[in-house]
């Protein structure tokens, strides 16, 4: 009797600046990836995943195809290519900070353009063309927008007038004597499905765990646990500095007289929590870090 086939769900990963940190995240999850240098198939230690490493911007597009079941990919290449997939969640993350990336309108400090108004009849570059267009439209602005192949910032003045481009804290643009008219659109990463998969019961459940696996991986970010043993006379005044993420786990001791007091809570504010706590009598102080925290 010949097998049954095997449940499998493709998954389109970015690569490129997005690939390290999303990496990281699967591994935070509980994932092992291995990439090899010359192809485009990590190696997962889960059976029923099946990963491409894809540029973001291609991703939507081949989920939407069906060619792959799902991907992680930014939103804003979801609107760049009209892609029809389901979004599952957003993933808040990004290469370099927990904040989004911008799709900005940019020209040199010294321009006279102080507003989109002022691009009638200009020429922008930027990779995102169609984004770039929508946003002209809805304006009322008719520009001619030409397609960037890379280096956009150096464009500006000499062969356009303006660019549409992204950035995440601006410092770059700032670099090269760039202004920020506008923000287009402000994208985080997005776990996307077609629409088939979606209505697949059985990958539907995989993306499902999955995602909630992701998410708490980003939920630990930047948290830790701390725990310690308390004097339970002192346990009130213990839990009124605490800024924890929940009421603490509070447990008996085998010494009536003390509890064991366990929470999680920013990494940032560990350093001046931990001297309060001690000058609450508090011993056997543990941090220790998370890889997951799952509403």
């Amino acid at each position: 009797m010949a097998e049954a086939p095997k449940n499998i769900l493709r998954i389109g990963l970015p690569k490129g600046s997005l690939q390290d940190p999303t990496l990281d995240l699967f591994k935070r999850a509980g994932f092992n990836i291995v990439v090899s240098s010359r192809s485009y198939r990590p190696t997962v230690d889960d059976d029923e995943l099946e990963l491409r490493l894809l540029r973001a911007q291609e991703i939507g597009r081949y989920v939407d195809h069906g060619f792959l079941d799902c991907g992680i990919t930014g939103r804003d290449w979801v609107v760049e290519n009209k892609a029809d997939v389901e979004v599952i969640t957003d993933l808040r993350y990004s290469k370099a900070t927990s904040r989004p990336t911008r799709w900005v309108l940019v020209v040199p400090d010294d321009s006279p353009v102080q507003t989109v108004k002022d691009l009638q009849g200009k020429r922008i570059a930027t990779e995102a063309v169609e984004m770039t267009r929508i946003y002209l439209a809805k304006h009322g602005v008719e520009a001619e927008v030409e397609f960037s192949w890379g280096a956009t910032e150096v464009k500006v003045p000499e062969l356009v007038d303006a660019i549409v481009d992204i950035t995440e804290t601006g410092s770059s643009l700032r670099a090269n004597k760039l202004r920020i008219v506008d923000t287009l659109m402000e994208s985080f990463p997005q776990f996307v499905a077609s629409r088939p998969a979606a209505a697949d019961a059985w990958k539907r459940r995989k993306m499902d765990t999955l995602v909630m696996l992701l998410k708490g991986a980003l939920e630990a970010r930047d948290k830790v646990g701390l725990k310690m043993n308390v004097p339970e006379i002192q346990l009130q005044a213990v839990v009124a500095c605490l800024p924890s993420l929940r009421l603490p786990t509070i447990s008996k001791l085998a010494n009536p007289d003390w509890v064991a007091v366990e929470t999680v809570i920013g990494e940032s504010v560990v350093r001046e929590i931990i001297p309060q706590l001690k000058s609450l009598g508090a011993e056997g102080i543990v941090e220790y870090p998370l890889n997951k925290v799952v509403p």
